[in-house]
Order: C-alpha cells, then sequence, then structure tokens
C-alpha cells in the first residue's frame, strides 16, 4: 500500500506570496485596512529583498504585529531532499513542497542553477511533472501529478538564493564558479524551462513572474526571465501582454510530420500558427529577440536541408536558434548528432544572420541538463509499493 499523505502543517508560510496574497493574510489577522498597504511592503522588503527565516528580524514591523504574525504564519522555505553538484559546478535540488491538501503528499520538483563567468541561471519548475511526452525529454515520461502554485513556483528562487549565500548577510559558495563579488548577484537570469509546460499552468506562472521582478523585493529584469513554451498558441500572445517576459519556443523541427513525432503538441497547433504567434507577440524587437530551442538529433533533424528550412521558417523574425546537443537519458530512442554536423547546421544558420549558439551541456553527470530532468519521487513510490507487495 502507498504510505498515507503527509500531514498538512498547521500554520502556512508566507514565502512565495504575491503582494494581494499577503495582504489577505493580514486581513485575515484583522489588521485595519489603512494599514495594510504599508504592512505589506514591509512584509515584502523582509521577505524578498532581506530573505529573514523569523518574524523578530523584522526590526521596523510592531512586536505585536510580529508576534501575530508568529502565532499564525511561518517564514518556512520548501524542504530540499536532496542536493546534488555536477563537475562543472551545476547544482541540481530535488524539492518537497508543504501538502495543499489532506489527497497531496507534498509535491517534489527539481531545479537547476548553472553558473557562469558573467551570470548564474536558476532553471525552475512549473509542473509536477509533465503531459506533453515529448520523445526526446526525460521529463516528458513522468505523468503530470499537478500544476505548481505561484508560491510554489517564488519559493524555488527563495530556495535558490539561500543555498548560494544570495541574500544579504549571507556567505556564497567559495567554489571559484558561483558568480560572487561586490554588487553580482549569483542567481541574476531565470529560464522557466523546468519540469512542465508554462503555458498550461498561466496564471500562476505570470503572478510568479510579477513577484519575481518586483524592484522591491527579489528585483530580477524582466529581460532577465525567460519562459519557453513547446507551442502553446493562444496562450503565447496574453503571456506577452501580461508578464513582459521574453519567449523561448521549443521547435526541434521544421516539417509538421516530423514536429508531430517530436513535439505531439504540434499536431494542435503546427508549426505555421506557432510561427505567426511568435511574429506577433507583444514586445518582439532585435532587442528583445525570440530564442528558438533545436535539439540536435542524429538522423532525424539535422541535415543541411534541415537548417536551409529553418532559415527560411524564421526569415524576418527578431529571432536567435539555440541548438541542444541533445542530452541522453537511460532508454532514450535517439542520439546525439556529431559534433562536425553541428557545427556544420550551425554555419548554414549563422551565415544566414541569425546568432546560433549551440549550448554547452551542463550537468549532464547528474541529470540536470536539457531534457533530462525528472523527479525521483516516481521511483521511490515504485520501490515503497514493492516492498509492501
Amino acid at each position: 500500500m502507498d504510505a498515507a499523505p503527509t500531514d498538512i502543517p498547521a500554520k502556512s508560510s508566507l514565502v512565495g506570496l504575491t503582494r494581494e496574497g499577503l495582504a489577505a493574510a493580514l486581513r485575515a489577522l484583522d489588521i485595519p485596512e489603512r494599514e495594510i498597504r504599508m504592512r505589506v511592503n514591509q512584509l515584502w522588503n523582509w521577505i524578498y529583498f532581506h530573505g529573514v527565516r523569523d518574524f523578530d528580524a523584522m526590526l521596523n514591523v510592531s512586536k505585536v504585529l510580529r508576534a501575530k504574525l508568529a502565532a499564525a504564519y511561518t517564514l518556512a522555505r520548501p524542504e530540499v531532499v536532496s542536493e546534488q553538484v555536477s563537475t562543472d559546478g551545476t547544482r541540481k535540488w530535488l524539492i518537497r513542497m508543504p501538502p495543499v491538501d489532506a489527497k497531496d503528499r507534498g509535491a517534489e520538483i527539481e531545479c537547476v542553477y548553472i553558473p557562469e563567468s558573467d551570470r548564474g541561471t536558476l532553471c525552475v519548475s512549473s509542473q509536477v511533472g509533465c503531459t506533453l511526452t515529448c520523445t526526446f525529454c526525460h521529463t516528458g515520461t513522468q505523468r503530470l501529478v499537478r500544476n505548481l502554485t505561484t508560491q510554489e513556483i517564488v519559493a524555488q528562487l527563495v530556495v535558490a538564493r539561500e543555498k548560494l549565500g544570495d541574500f544579504p548577510g549571507l556567505t556564497p559558495p567559495t567554489d571559484g564558479i558561483t558568480p560572487s563579488g561586490e554588487g553580482v548577484r549569483a542567481v541574476s537570469n531565470i529560464v522557466f524551462m523546468g519540469m512542465g509546460e508554462p503555458l498550461y499552468n498561466f496564471d500562476h506562472v505570470c503572478d510568479a513572474l510579477g513577484v519575481m521582478s518586483d524592484g522591491d523585493g527579489l528585483s530580477l529584469s524582466k529581460r532577465r526571465i525567460t519562459v519557453s513554451t513547446s507551442g502553446v498558441v493562444p496562450q503565447i500572445g496574453p503571456l506577452g501582454e501580461r508578464s513582459g517576459a521574453m519567449l523561448a519556443i521549443s521547435l526541434h523541427a521544421v516539417r509538421d510530420d516530423l514536429r508531430d513525432k517530436l513535439v505531439p503538441l504540434n499536431k494542435k497547433y503546427n508549426i505555421a500558427e506557432l510561427l505567426q504567434a511568435c511574429r506577433d507577440y507583444p514586445g518582439a524587437s532585435n532587442a528583445r529577440r525570440i530564442t528558438f530551442e533545436y535539439v540536435m538529433l542524429k538522423g532525424v533533424n539535422d541535415s543541411d536541408a534541415d537548417a536551409r528550412e529553418l532559415v527560411r521558417l524564421l526569415k524576418g523574425m527578431p529571432a536567435k536558434i539555440n541548438l541542444i546537443p541533445f542530452n541522453p537519458w537511460p532508454g532514450a530512442p535517439y542520439e546525439c548528432s556529431d559534433w562536425g554536423r553541428i557545427e556544420k547546421f550551425s554555419d548554414i544558420v549563422f551565415n544566414a544572420g541569425y546568432a546560433s549558439p549551440v549550448r554547452t551541456p551542463r550537468g549532464r553527470d547528474i541529470l540536470a541538463a536539457c531534457g533530462q530532468l525528472k523527479s525521483e519521487t516516481e521511483k521511490l513510490r515504485a520501490r515503497a509499493r514493492l516492498a509492501a507487495e
């Protein structure tokens, strides 16, 4: 038998809430309406700028209110079940969220931190599992459990900043890889490229973007937040209008018959519909180019003809093409294109006037690279079931 669901915490955490969520939490404590805006601003600064863990650290909040807050709420973060560090400095965290109801076991998701010399990128998840079943993606082999809440999405960034010493007063890692120093932030960029399809969790993702980019708290530039979609066409325009985030498209094929196999969502929204939505994306310009992700699969989508057709499809669009060497995983039905083939493909695209960087695989040794994320939850539960039989 499966284990019983985890008990729901008696007190909920304020970490990850929107301004509206914090206001509702204060109203529940009968805080006068005339004070709500001021108190929200105070909490916002302490939670998201300072990263405090204790209400008593909120020095400009009265002792009476701090006591009320502590009696009703916490500043707890989700539990970090495990941390893996790659030889290249990439970090992968398996994070367990508190249960949201009596049936929930506590969502387990993975997020990945990728340090580079000039930036630190956090790859966050938007769903527990995924529903799209893209055939080259390990994450897609895990069934969809549920959407993450706004609070759970934001909490991934809070956890990462704390782990990386990225809040005031904390000590960053001394590994020589994680960006650090005066005025340097360990987490400077966010990509919604972890578990799940962000645009199938539209409202929570947009609300989380609002928290992450708020200048009085976590304060990440919207130009440094990228939302990647496999092509949920009806939500692409609204994403730009509501969030102002940068857009990335998981394209991976230039013909509908092949994309139908690689990205089954293509059967619902074909390449022509997808590219038209991209051409209409609010704010797209040469300064805010759309990224097209293209995983390089040996003998499948990596020919010279494929490269030339990709250039034709994107003609006139402010775009860059991100070529991704396929990252293998146990049982994968594909192989990575040979390096010479990737370089030839890149040359064709580059010579046509498009930036075509080849993404250096990061974190392969801990299954943290693009397309490799898959929570250990299912495997652990399967073992528990076998043990109980």
